[in-house]
């Protein structure tokens, strides 16, 4: 399971170290692709699968099923860490997440989430101001 919040930075070739936390779930190889909300997702191979999977289930006579898709498969690497424990994001997924430099690695259950430091702070500062209402609304999922 992956938790808590680290900060990092990419050097100019796009690489970024991962928390050390992170590095033995990950194992030898996983894969990043595009996240939701502007952020980069990391599965180790296992919970790939299982997504891969699922979403093979998808419809394809659906617009919305065959969009998501194209749009995760599309963006999709197998990573490997390096020597130092860094993994190299490449260029069209650092400018999707509008990676630059400073980063916010977070562990999310089954993943983990690579977000520009920026992004990361305003979209944590917004969801702080409304966490009593997702909370309530969580409910309907029988939370």
């Amino acid at each position: 399971m992956f938790m808590g919040e680290y900060k990092h930075n990419t050097d100019e070739k796009g690489r970024m170290i991962m928390p050390a936390k992170f590095r033995e779930t990950l194992g030898d190889s996983f894969v990043v692709t595009r996240g939701l909300d502007q952020c980069l997702f990391v599965y180790p191979m296992d919970e790939w699968r299982i997504l891969e999977e699922k979403i093979k289930k998808l419809p394809l006579t659906k617009k919305d099923a065959r969009a998501f898709s194209r749009f995760f498969f599309s963006g999709a690497t197998e990573c490997e860490l390096d020597k130092q424990g860094r993994v190299n994001l490449p260029a069209p997924l650092r400018k999707y997440a509008q990676i630059e430099k400073a980063c916010a690695v977070i562990g999310v259950s089954n993943r983990v989430e690579i977000w520009a430091e920026d992004i990361w702070n305003d979209y944590m500062e917004q969801s702080e101001s409304t966490f009593t209402e997702i909370t309530e609304n969580m409910m309907e999922f029988d939370f």
